[in-house]
């Protein structure tokens, strides 16, 4: 059972390659989606898989890239869009 989460992460986490390896670590895991910098500065991220992939997401996501800084995230589901694959949104 496919689920749709979108996943707000704050902190140190644009300009640090973030998005990049999230899609790396989206296309390892078989997660659809995409990744977005929003202008306050935090990153968003709308994913969908089977469930225990996004768990194993939303874990890599806690920490990111080693350059990154996350102070805080958070997530909730949402309604299945169907993405093909995981893109980097500028």
């Amino acid at each position: 059972m496919v689920r749709h989460y979108e996943i707000k992460i704050s902190g140190q986490v644009q300009g640090v390659g973030f998005r990049y390896s999230a899609k790396q670590m989206a296309d390892r895991l078989t997660i659809r989606g995409n990744a977005q910098n929003l202008s306050d500065g935090s990153l968003l991220i709308r994913a969908e898989g089977e469930p225990e992939k996004l768990e194993q997401f939303l874990l890599w996501c806690r920490h990111g890239p080693d350059k990154a800084r996350v102070s805080n995230i958070e997530y909730r589901e949402r309604e299945i869009k169907h993405y093909g694959q995981f893109e980097k949104i500028a």
